[in-house]
Parts: C-alpha cells; structure tokens; sequence
C-alpha cells in the first residue's frame, strides 16, 4: 500500500469516527426536542384553564370594584348630608341652647349665693367657697394634686 491509500483509509476512518458522533448528538437532540414539546403541550393544557379561571376572577372583582365604588358613592352623600344636618341643627339650637344653659347657670349661682348669704348672716359673718380663697380680688386655686419633679 502506498501512503496515500494509507492517508485516504485513515481519513475515511476519521470520518466515520465524525458521522457516529455526530449521528449520536443529534439523536439525543431529537429526544430533546421531543421532551421539550411534550412538555409545551402539557404547559398549554394547564394554562388554558388557568387563564380562563383568572380570566373569570378579574372579571369578578372588577364586579365587585364597581359595587364597592357604588357604596363608597352613597358613604360620601351620607356623610355630606350628615354634615350639613349638623350644620343646620348647630346654627338653629346652638345659640338658644347657649343662651338656656347660661340662664340656668346664672339662677344656679344666684341661688348658691344668696343661700350662702343667709347662712353667713345666720353665722355672723362671710363665708368664702369651699377649696377657694380670695386675696387682693384674685381668686388661688387649692393645691395641686401632683408633685413638683426635682431637677
């Protein structure tokens, strides 16, 4: 045998040591391609459904948004109308029922007084409000009921 049958058996022995592991990869590339559409299919089977369900889920909160956004509505009115029925009311009895609760207020000093009077005219002299002293016109407030922090 010459050298360059040599080379050509060595080269045709090359290319069949090429052609197996190529034929090799893309059988494994095929097994591949397989698994990776039988996993797509499986995939697409569940998220149909699942987009269906979500599909009917968003389409019920959206319901129950335009429900909540009714009631915050009729909250909002309520409340205004609350609001302006207070408003009506204060400026209606507010200033009668001030004026009542000063007139009550003024007989009930009255009375407290001149009951105190007869009983200082009785005892013989002034009597001053319990828990109150006056000096120089200005009325002192009893003691205080805390203690003072030392610093």
């Amino acid at each position: 045998m010459s050298g360059g049958e040599v080379a050509g058996i060595l080269v045709a022995v090359f290319w069949a040591i090429l052609v197996s592991f190529l034929a090799v990869a893309l059988a494994r590339l095929a097994q591949t391609l397989k698994a990776t559409t039988k996993l797509v299919a499986d995939v697409t089977e569940q998220a149909v459904p699942l987009l269906s369900e979500a599909s009917t889920a968003v389409r019920s909160a959206q319901t129950q948004l335009d429900r909540v956004d009714a009631i915050a509505t009729d909250v909002q009115e309520v409340t205004s109308n609350a609001s302006a029925l207070s408003t009506t009311v204060a400026s209606t009895f507010g200033g009668p029922l001030v004026k009542v609760a000063a007139f009550g207020y003024g007989v009930r000093r009255a009375l407290g007084r001149k009951s105190a009077g007869q009983q200082a005219g009785a005892a013989g002299g002034r009597t001053e409000p319990p828990g109150r002293g006056v000096i120089v016109g200005r009325a002192v407030p009893t003691a205080r009921r805390g203690k003072r922090k030392k610093d």
